[in-house]
């Protein structure tokens, strides 16, 4: 059973406190995990146009956001200007992957893309990942490699960007099993591994009591491919951490393996010809607002 651990870390305040009591964590199980970081502006309070949202609403009232995120982050980017996270924390993300967590790009104004990408041009979507992949190379030092897109928002703009950007994979979607993208027409170079199990914050306030929360997620792991868990810094790395440890504890004593995504895509990578290419589709996920990418039916020729 092999386990892959994305971590999105999309404000400031997930940045300072939820990295490193993520990092401290991992590095006392001895856990690889991968960290998407969002590098530029945090204005998550601009986020709050999403109240017209099919399920956003209802999705607030189910996890407590203000707890979550605190009153100052759900003002950034509204009463002053989001803080530059790439540029307060630099060495803070430096630290991060020299404790040997792979790292890479999640966005770099992280309300703005989950927003608006399904709206902007190729242009507009090609500037706004430079502005990411350029922050990710000063803050580093060296080429990203992989990208998430927020909210699991992407589209034949996007995919075309990171094609453009020479990535080795990206994880953007929800899914089974890893997969090269189509969409129409136009199939994409970039290795897609897809988020396959529920986040935390679409199970929380259902009728999934949180004493079970643990052997919820171990029940739904499966032994035919990756399964690919994505956990944010602002939730699992704050007030949700002592589930994240039961649930690794747990998963360790049943003998399950942990591999960055970095890992589980070499893989596929060096065996490019037996994955399966899949149409990337729109569609909506229980417990989440809006449309997001989904893994669509296989393509045989």
């Amino acid at each position: 059973m092999l386990i892959g651990i994305k971590v999105d870390v999309d404000t400031e305040r997930g940045t300072r406190f939820g990295t490193k009591n993520l990092a401290r964590l991992f590095q006392s199980l001895s856990i690889p995990a991968t960290f998407l970081f969002s590098l530029g502006p945090d204005n998550t309070g601009r986020a709050l146009k999403r109240i017209f949202r099919p399920g956003f609403i209802k999705k607030v009232s189910r996890t407590n956001v203000l707890k979550i995120y605190g009153l100052k982050t759900l003002l950034n980017g509204v009463l002053w200007p989001g803080p530059f996270i790439a540029k307060r924390h630099a060495s803070l993300l430096r630290d991060i992957h020299k404790q040997g967590f792979e790292v890479g790009i999640h966005a770099f104004d992280h309300t703005y893309w989950q927003d608006s990408v399904n709206k902007l041009s190729q242009e507009k979507i090609d500037a706004e990942f430079s502005r990411a992949y350029s922050t990710f190379m000063t803050v580093f030092h060296f080429p990203a490699k992989t990208a998430g897109a927020p909210g699991w928002q992407a589209n034949e703009k996007t995919l075309r960007a990171y094609d453009n950007k020479n990535l080795d994979y990206a994880s953007d979607c929800r899914g089974t099993h890893p997969f090269y993208p189509k969409i129409k027409d136009t199939q994409f170079n970039t290795l897609q591994i897809p988020t396959t199990l529920p986040t935390l914050d679409e199970v929380l306030g259902t009728n999934i009591n949180e004493s079970v929360l643990v052997d919820y997620f171990i029940n739904l792991l499966t032994p035919h491919a990756p399964n690919i868990f994505t956990i944010h810094a602002e939730l699992e790395g704050m007030h949700y951490l002592p589930f994240l440890k039961k649930f690794i504890q747990t998963c360790l004593s049943k003998g399950f393996q942990f591999q960055t995504l970095e890992t589980i895509a070499k893989k596929y990578l060096t065996e490019k010809n037996k994955v399966p290419i899949c149409y990337l589709t729109q569609g909506f996920i229980e417990g989440r607002s809006g449309l997001l990418s989904l893994q669509g039916s296989e393509i045989f020729d």
